[in-house]
């Protein structure tokens, strides 16, 4: 049954050589550097880069494009490769990797090397979404996983942010030095979290195989919405700086400081929402941020004064990242008692996720071609996306309380 209460509590699991607080510590630095580095500090840098006569502008587009696909390689993989050695080596290796890459990204030997790089930057951030927070959060009492989850996907909101501010900051010492920098920013966090992991794998406890149906049933709901969601925040996460830029004619420095603001949301959605989900549930925290984030994706479309797309901004901002923990929170709670199944069905979540904002990315791209630069159109579809996740949820919700009952 679709319960809005906190999930039940188990046992939880303890390794004497783990501390807790250094592990979720682990995980905002694996969050960073996987994504909120390796991923976002590309966006300010493109410039730069056709700039400096590094790539011309298409190329340095498809060099963005081969983050995303690693992101669905690492997201498929990094189990896999968890499986062949350890969950502890796997985020080591992969937080050393994204580190890596953006050394080797100072120096543009060949279109070919930056494309290898920005690809296996992609593959660290997929597996270190799908391996870092599950490896952390079994050992978080249940009462307190909404908070961890939050600070652990904080992460990726400081790298947002940290990409509107420092990034322009280090390109005033170059763009090579950018990069070394970024490097290095990486390096530090990456020592930070290297004793912080778990090093024995949580023991699953005793559970019957599989779920029950009215759970599988909205498990597969949650798979759908949580891909709905990452198509609806596209519209925002590529296209609303050049549509304060060039759609409302304010320049291109007043779109930066709305990617500024959408950071901050980024930076303090997840630990909002997970405050709110260890009050009310994951569930209904999820429901209600449909319902905020879909209204606030609409705004631009709607033309209605600059204090509304600030807010929208800020509050789109929140979601992105906010709604990483709450889907994991749910995924978690709808299979507490098979703690088996909670990896693969987090990484299944990923991977639509990741799927779904690859093609939306693409697909948003060509209906503004299309449609001859139409913004707005790009944000009720936006919205639409959104909508459509919470009426799955309802529907699901529904047929859950009918097989119960």
């Amino acid at each position: 049954m679709d319960n809005a209460q906190s999930p039940p509590h188990h046992p939880t699991l303890h390794s004497p050589s783990h501390n807790t607080k250094w592990g979720i510590a682990s995980g905002f630095s694996a969050s960073l550097v996987g994504i909120g580095l390796a991923r976002f500090a590309y966006t300010p840098l493109l410039p730069a880069i056709i700039d400096a006569g590094w790539f011309d502008s298409s190329k340095a587009a498809y060099l963005g494009a081969a983050n995303l696909a690693g992101y669905l390689i690492g997201a498929l993989a990094g189990r896999v490769m968890a499986g062949k050695s350890s969950t502890a080596f796997t985020l080591r290796a992969m937080m050393l990797l994204a580190s890596v890459a953006f050394l080797a990204c100072a120096f543009p030997v060949s279109y070919l090397w930056f494309f290898v790089w920005r690809l296996l930057s992609g593959i660290s951030g997929g597996a270190l979404m799908v391996l870092a927070a599950p490896a952390v959060l079994a050992y978080v009492s249940a009462s307190k996983r909404g908070l961890a989850g939050g600070v652990i996907f904080m992460g990726v909101g400081v790298g947002i942010a940290a990409s509107g501010t420092l990034v322009p900051l280090l390109l005033q010492q170059g763009l090579q030095q950018t990069w070394l920098g970024l490097g290095v920013i990486s390096l530090l966090f990456t020592a930070i979290a290297w004793k912080g992991w778990p090093v024995q794998e949580a023991a699953p406890v005793k559970a019957s195989q599989h779920p029950h149906k009215s759970k599988n049933h909205t498990l597969k709901a949650l798979y759908a919405e949580y891909a709905l969601n990452a198509a609806g925040w596209v519209p925002h996460m590529i296209f609303l700086v050049a549509f304060v830029a060039h759609g409302l004619g304010k320049g291109l420095e007043v779109g930066a400081q709305y990617w500024v603001l959408f950071g901050i949301g980024a930076t303090l959605g997840p630990l909002l929402a997970g405050v709110l989900a260890d009050r009310v549930g994951f569930g209904l925290a999820l429901r209600l941020s449909f319902i905020l984030e879909g209204l606030c994706v609409c705004i631009p479309a709607l033309n209605i004064g600059t204090p509304w797309l600030m807010a929208s901004s800020i509050v789109v901002g929140a979601f992105v990242t906010g709604t990483v923990p709450l889907v994991l929170g749910r995924v978690q709670e709808l299979l507490t008692h098979h703690p088996a199944q909670q990896s693969v069905a987090w990484r299944t979540a990923t991977v639509g996720f990741a799927l779904f904002q690859a093609v939306a990315a693409y697909g948003f791209s060509y209906l503004f071609t299309l449609s001859g630069g139409n913004y707005g159109l790009l944000f009720v579809i936006g919205t639409g996306a959104i909508a459509l996740a919470l009426l799955i949820d309802l529907v699901a919700a529904k047929q859950s309380n009918n097989t119960a009952t």
